[in-house]
């Protein structure tokens, strides 16, 4: 993906007053920035790096990124394309600004600022700010050179301008699905074992209820048997004592005509009685009187005697009377109480007959009652059965988490396989190696380009060795200035070339500020010049410098900073 910058405006950003600044990126091929310290012209680095990443190249604290005179109102806008997308950056402090359009339309923020900003890095750019440094910019006072990072910054660099840091995303998204599938087969192992004890906890249960089941059902009939045994004998002694008692009562069966009987004796009795006591006061009558009361005539003796004899002959014949009831009355009284005592040996019996049956039905209740028990052992060893198939959707649910657990160990598989692929050592250190010859042998061309004679390698680790032409060994550090910022470009435009041979991050955009002030000798900037014409295509490149006078007439365009009244701007 090549980014092409076209414009970059900013105003009350550090010495800038509240007019915009703006520079046309792709005017010239080759622009010479100069101007007197503090004049603002490095500025320029400062405003696209916050435009693209929100915060200065320089080391400068963000608040004071604010022109101090106005304290207000910063904005910093950035204009380019990608393919046949036109973008546009604005963002700004107090009040706080980030926007990305995209063909003229704000694509929607989102709610964390983090993740606008990794969508403009990810999506868009596809480019973050290391890497951006090693390509775009060289030379500043905040600048880290290639070889002066560590070992990690530096495949960090060369990952991201190959192209393949989608590998370590993946590699760090699959190292989450990795540790998340840990964690489902650690669930799965939990499951299984917790389902396997299910299995055998119901198996067992299961086990335990039919054999109570039996027992119970047994005890029960047991019971039931004995019971019955009892009631059978109960019945039995209950049938004889009712068969004594029919025989008993069958021998009273002339109660009633008894007990008249005796009513009768005693109703004749108490006749026989009064009438024995009216004759005997009709014999003291005709024996105390000798008139007769009513008439008032004289009773004579004969007459008298005759009466009175006819009386006692009545009182004899009653007596008689009495004395044969009184007999019969004994035979009736005898047999009264002969019946009186079947009756009470009846009501012994009867006694007896009402226990036994109250027993029998005792035994009945219980008979009843544990056959009750029975029919609900019978239904629970029935509910039981139907309990078991608990059994067969346990085991289905086994052998699913077997089955998963299988699957994902499969899957797992596949991902220690893909792991092995996507780490350092793996298709990223491939990818690597089919370009490290080309990256050495463009450090090597450019270095030559500037008489610069060694053999410089890096190795996969991105160590160098580099060699004279005598094979004496060097490092990077044992260099002086000049010939260490020879090596700086080499690695600028070998990035940049590889960029483009990549098409990952190339950019038509080189800043490279105060190169021509520190380290390069006449001959070093004579040869860097040469250089420049090689990107005069399609690269437009920024050269900071302080050596204007003598450099104009090497560049296409000079833009010149001024300060006037505090304020940088550019000079008409």
């Amino acid at each position: 993906m090549s980014i092409v910058f076209s414009k970059l405006r900013w105003k009350n950003f550090l010495s800038t007053g509240n007019v915009f600044t703006e520079i046309d990126l792709k005017k010239s091929n080759t622009t010479l920035i100069v101007g007197e310290n503090g004049a603002g012209k490095s500025t320029i680095l400062d405003a696209l790096s916050f435009a693209l990443y929100g915060k200065p190249f320089r080391k400068i604290n963000k608040p004071q990124l604010l022109n101090s005179i106005n304290n207000k109102n910063l904005l910093v806008e950035v204009e380019f394309e990608t393919g046949k997308k036109q973008y546009k950056i604005i963002r700004g402090m107090k009040p706080n600004v980030f926007e990305i359009f995209q063909d003229n339309i704000l694509i929607n923020q989102n709610a964390e600022t983090k993740e606008y900003q990794e969508t403009l890095e990810k999506h868009i750019l596809k480019l973050n700010h290391k890497s951006f440094s090693q390509i775009v910019i060289l030379g500043s006072a905040s600048f880290t050179p290639f070889m002066q990072l560590p070992a990690a910054h530096r495949r960090e660099v060369i990952e991201d301008l190959l192209d393949i840091q989608i590998f370590s995303t993946m590699n760090t998204l699959l190292k989450g699905k990795m540790q998340q599938t840990k964690e489902e087969l650690m669930t799965l192992d939990m499951n299984i074992a917790l389902t396997e004890q299910k299995i055998e906890l119901h198996k067992a249960n299961l086990q335990n209820l039919r054999t109570n089941n039996l027992e119970l059902i047994s005890s029960y009939q047991e019971k039931i048997d004995i019971e019955q045994a009892e009631h059978e004998k109960l019945v039995v002694e209950q049938k004889d004592l009712t068969e004594k008692m029919d025989e008993l009562v069958k021998t009273i069966t002339d109660k009633e005509k008894n007990v008249s009987r005796l009513r009768k004796i005693q109703q004749l009795n108490d006749n026989l009685v009064e009438k024995k006591i009216k004759i005997a006061n009709d014999i003291s009558f005709y024996h105390d009187n000798d008139n007769c009361p009513t008439c008032k005539q004289e009773l004579q003796v004969d007459f008298k005697l005759s009466k009175m004899d006819d009386k006692n002959k009545q009182l004899v014949e009653i007596d008689e009377a009495i004395i044969k009831l009184d007999d019969e009355k004994k035979v009736a009284l005898a047999r009264e109480a002969e019946i009186q005592d079947v009756e009470s040996e009846v009501n012994t019996y009867l006694k007896h007959v009402v226990g036994l049956t109250q027993k029998i039905n005792i035994c009945q209740a219980t008979i009843q009652s544990l056959k009750n028990n029975i029919m609900h052992v019978e239904k629970q060893s029935k509910k039981i059965e139907e309990d078991a198939s608990v059994l067969d959707i346990l085991n289905e649910e086994l052998k699913t988490h077997i089955t998963n657990k299988n699957e994902l160990a499969e899957h797992r598989n596949l991902q220690e396989i893909a792991s092995i692929v996507l780490k350092d050592n793996g298709i990223k250190t491939k990818i690597i190696k089919q370009y490290i010859p080309i990256m050495n042998k463009l450090i090597n061309k450019y270095l030559a380009s500037m008489d610069f004679f060694v053999n410089f390698e890096l190795n996969e680790s991105f160590e160098e060795k580099i060699k004279s032409r005598y094979r004496d060994e060097f490092s990077y550090e044992s260099f002086s200035e000049g010939e260490k910022l020879r090596i700086d470009l080499a690695l600028l435009f070998t990035w940049r070339a590889i960029a483009k041979l990549r098409n990952s991050a190339s950019t038509n955009l080189l800043i490279m500020d105060e190169i021509f002030d520190s380290s390069l000798d006449n001959s070093g900037t004579e040869e860097f010049l040469k250089i420049l014409q090689t990107f005069t295509q399609d690269t437009n490149v920024f050269v900071i410098s302080h050596k204007g006078d003598s450099l104009y007439d090497k560049f296409h365009s000079v833009i010149k900073f001024e300060k006037k009244k505090n304020f940088s701007k550019i000079a008409a």
